[in-house]
């Protein structure tokens, strides 16, 4: 029976990446994966990296150790991951006050520049010059996000890291028990989004991580060209969160819907022209409740059309994922207090940027206290 040093439980980015770190590290892994094509939040990601939004030393200094990281992952992984520099555009409403919004993002590193209604136009000529007061602008990084985890994935297994598709049915103190077998570990580290918190509680482990249900359009390639990556300035899904985490009672049930859902009207083209466009943000307890795809899909046709008109029709497919944060926009890294075994590895709200350099720290540091209690 092989007893591994680590079993990550989770194969969106965060775990990809986590894994390949630690494999490199020379640790022996097991990577566990539900889905052989995932259907996660990285699979429908926009794939933004914004490394101008640090606005703290500590995410200040994550976002310049991310610039450095991506620079060179292609080439260390020996994939092409689409890494690119694009111009972002925040829109903002006809009815908001552009000086104001733009004041907002004044802690960011690189503060977005302020467009005119004119200039902003002339830098996406898609945009409705009737549904903004203007915009702001900043340069803004992108990959293709499920290209990045599958090419962590290939270095992970070169690193001689095993990875096996089950699902993971409970968390052990010595390891998991998933549909297939029971695997056994020194550690696990949970890298589940969404689900982590459901699978962390039949184990009897509470924490304080939380979800979205997110919505995309996804279309196939096309010839309309978006040149920016369009999102809103005024982004609503960051106070959903933190209202939604109010009262954490109201997350063990999982018929509760603690506030109404949003929408963030954006959209990205991707290198190969296709488009993901969304996206609502749902906040229902329960992972797999279910939801009005007719009513969403119009919803979010209807709300990405007022700011960009000719992708409101595009022929696409209706998307849903689970999507992790915490209560204060801070991922939840480590061990859990009173299981030692356990580690979390989730809860990002900028995930893309911070997930890379996040997880060469995680697994550096545990070299390292693994080196001192060899010494």
């Amino acid at each position: 029976m092989t007893t591994y040093d680590w079993i990550v439980v989770g194969g969106g980015i965060t775990g990809a990446a986590l894994a390949y770190e630690l494999a490199k590290t020379g640790f022996s892994v097991l990577l566990l994966e539900q889905y052989s094509r995932p259907q996660n939040a990285t699979r429908y990601s926009y794939g933004g990296l914004a490394y101008w939004s640090g606005n703290t030393p500590l995410t200040r200094q994550l976002c310049e150790d991310a610039i450095a990281r991506y620079h060179i992952l292609s080439q260390e992984l020996d994939a092409d991951i689409e890494f690119r520099e694009l111009d972002l555009l925040l829109t903002i409403s006809a009815a908001s006050d552009p000086e104001a919004t733009a004041a907002s993002y004044n802690d960011c590193a690189i503060p977005p520049r302020l467009l005119s209604v004119q200039e902003a136009c002339e830098l996406e000529p898609l945009l409705n010059r009737e549904a903004i007061s203007g915009a702001l602008t900043v340069k803004h990084g992108h990959i293709h996000p499920e290209k990045t985890t599958q090419a962590y994935i290939q270095g992970f297994l070169r690193a001689g890291g095993e990875m096996q598709i089950t699902q993971v049915l409970q968390v052990l103190q010595d390891g998991v028990k998933t549909t297939t077998a029971t695997f056994h570990s020194a550690k696990v580290v949970i890298c589940a989004g969404g689900l982590s918190r459901q699978l962390l509680k039949s184990a009897g482990i509470p924490i304080k991580l939380y979800f979205t249900h997110a919505e995309i359009i996804e279309t196939s390639p096309v010839d309309v060209q978006l040149r920016t990556l369009v999102m809103p300035a005024n982004v609503q899904r960051f106070q959903l969160e933190a209202e939604s985490t109010q009262v954490d009672e109201l997350w063990n049930q999982p018929g509760n819907e603690p506030v109404p859902p949003i929408i963030d009207a954006g959209a990205i083209q991707f290198q190969d022209g296709s488009f993901r466009i969304g996206q609502i943000s749902r906040v229902l307890t329960d992972p797999l409740a279910l939801v009005d795809l007719e009513a969403s899909e119009k919803w979010l046709r209807k709300s990405v059309g007022e700011v960009l008109p000719v992708l409101e029709n595009l022929a696409g497919t209706w998307h849903h994922c689970l999507v992790a944060f915490s209560s204060d926009r801070l991922p939840l890294i480590g061990t859990i207090p009173g299981f030692e075994s356990v580690h979390i590895f989730s809860g990002f709200s900028n995930p893309l940027v911070i997930i890379p350099p996040l997880a060469k720290r995680f697994a550096t540091n545990q070299q390292f206290k693994r080196s001192n209690c060899m010494g």
